[in-house]
């Protein structure tokens, strides 16, 4: 008996995910496979050609390459967000769309505290200005640059209490924070001691010293903090936006930096990940922006992996585990 065809597999934007640290070896057992770094828009057809297999993290596969690539049967997707990926389109072609959930939990929980430490905290200004000599100089035993805020007995209140939310949560609460947890349907089994659920977003916005973005991207979350919704928070609050862009009308929050209302901002999402142009908030004070990197501790990659490989093989054992469009 012939064996069975190897089916051909693209990997499209290898390296975000993987710059060398990485084998990607075990994907190559399963198939014939073709590495890219990197695949502008005007090329995914042209690579996926005719592959049966796509593995990806942000490249755009909409209607077109669904009608242009008609052997392709798989997506695995180097992420927890499938966002980029024309599902109904997918599931019109047949083709199966699997993804990495809960993979980077925990590293995207301990970013939201990097990013609300450095705010309350600043590690980051007090150490340069010990490289540069300011101790040495300070005519007394300690000096600051500018004010610290203790979090004990203050409120996060956080926009999205699914599994990141509530592991936030969690840290939020061993500073000795109360939380209070934004879920729209509600989850009283939940309610503790110290973490609340609440179900009106004024509520969250008029009770929180401290408001964590971690919610999916949708039309009712899209936006959400802007000018009107900035006006009901308390004065002095801090914004932590650990989710995605599109929550955040930048402007607004440079405008709420620059007259007090807000005390902080941090993101480890902005604008310019989607247009490549500057955000507003570049060198604006009292904000602090990441590149989107709370996902790529090395244990957090290198998990996300092996459930890429699960997925895939499951897959062609005639299964499907992880798949978003069943």
């Amino acid at each position: 008996m012939a064996d069975k065809k190897r089916k051909k597999i693209v990997i499209l934007d290898a390296w975000a995910t993987v710059p060398g640290d990485i084998s990607w070896d075990p994907i190559a057992q399963m198939g014939d496979l073709t590495i890219y770094d990197r695949t502008p828009p005007e090329l995914v057809v042209e690579r996926i050609g005719d592959a049966e297999i796509v593995i990806s993290s942000k490249v755009i596969i909409g209607r077109e390459v669904f009608e242009q690539c008609p052997n392709l049967e798989y997506i695995g997707l180097l992420s927890t967000g499938y966002n980029v990926i024309d599902i109904e389109s997918a599931r019109e072609h047949g083709v199966s769309v699997c993804n990495c959930p809960g993979y980077s939990t925990m590293a995207v929980a301990q970013m939201a505290m990097a990013l609300l430490l450095e705010i309350t905290n600043m590690v980051g200004l007090h150490a340069d200005a010990v490289n540069q000599g300011a101790w040495v100089e300070s005519p007394d035993w300690c000096f600051w640059l500018k004010p610290h805020m203790e979090l004990l007995d203050k409120t996060m209140g956080i926009i999205g209490f699914g599994e990141i939310g509530q592991a936030a949560g969690r840290m939020a609460n061993a500073f000795g924070m109360k939380v209070i947890g934004y879920s729209r349907h509600g989850h009283p089994e939940l309610e503790t001691a110290d973490t609340h659920i609440a179900t009106d977003l004024d509520e969250v916005f008029a009770n929180s010293d401290v408001i964590l973005v971690s919610c999916p991207l949708n039309h009712q979350s899209r936006d959400i903090i802007r000018k009107e919704n900035i006006n009901k928070m308390r004065d002095g609050v801090i914004v932590i936006n650990i989710a995605r862009p599109g929550h955040v009308v930048e402007q607004d929050v440079v405008d709420a930096l620059k007259s007090g209302k807000m005390w902080g901002f941090g993101a480890d999402a902005s604008s310019t990940e989607l247009t490549n142009d500057h955000t507003p908030l570049e060198n604006v004070e009292n904000c602090y922006l990441t590149p989107h990197i709370a996902w790529c501790p090395y244990e957090t990659r290198d998990r996300m992996i092996n459930m890429v490989i699960e997925d895939l093989r499951s897959y062609l054992a005639g299964d499907r585990i992880n798949c978003v469009n069943p």
